[in-house]
């Protein structure tokens, strides 16, 4: 079957119409659950036509992969913001402290958002790649920062790579695990010395 040409819009309102249908589906497939919606429902939440939404998208799950690789984008502006900036005198605990500060900050879909995504990870193998594709790219970021800022190290793209897993992971824990008994300051703390003296 010949795939269907995708309108693409060009003029703002049919732009904005487009990003509606992409931000509406995409979390409401994320909060009721990708495999509980359908393209009627993406269509009444995001007050147009079922029709309107398959002349921007595929389908559904073409939604739902925009959207992931939206909010995976987002996602590395923490890190990014840092690029062209030098890591100041006070050194690498400092930086590493503000970029896990600002990456909790982005981290605000709601838990069961959160958890769908995860599903959604380990049973697609086209979103489990762009996670895989966030990974390398936030890697290479931080390996571009490292060396601007002449911190060379031996292994410094699996280090890096470990430190964004680290930082993804406890990021995970306060925005969404919240376990009472954890002291998370400490926890911070324990990130970044650990981050620190793999880089030495």
């Amino acid at each position: 079957m010949e795939k269907k040409e995708l309108r693409k819009p060009v003029q703002k309102r049919a732009i904005e119409k487009r990003d509606q249908i992409l931000e509406c589906g995409f979390s409401l497939m994320c909060e009721k659950g990708y495999h509980n919606v359908d393209c009627i429902d993406i269509a009444k939440a995001s007050n147009v036509s079922t029709g309107t939404v398959y002349q921007y998208f595929e389908d559904k799950h073409d939604i739902f992969l925009q959207g992931l690789k939206n909010y995976s984008d987002s996602l590395l502006f923490p890190i990014l913001e840092y690029k062209n900036k030098a890591i100041k005198a006070d050194g690498l605990s400092t930086f590493f402290k503000k970029v896990i500060k600002n990456n909790i900050s982005i981290h605000t879909i709601s838990q069961s958002a959160h958890e769908e995504i995860m599903a959604m990870k380990h049973s697609d193998a086209k979103v489990n790649k762009i996670f895989n594709d966030f990974e390398l790219e936030a890697t290479e970021v931080l390996v571009d920062i490292l060396k601007a800022n002449h911190f060379e190290t031996k292994d410094i793209y699996e280090k890096s790579h470990l430190i964004i897993g680290w930082i993804d992971n406890l990021c995970h824990e306060l925005a969404y695990h919240k376990h009472e008994d954890l002291n998370y300051n400490h926890m911070i703390n324990i990130v970044v010395d650990s981050i620190v003296q793999i880089l030495k």
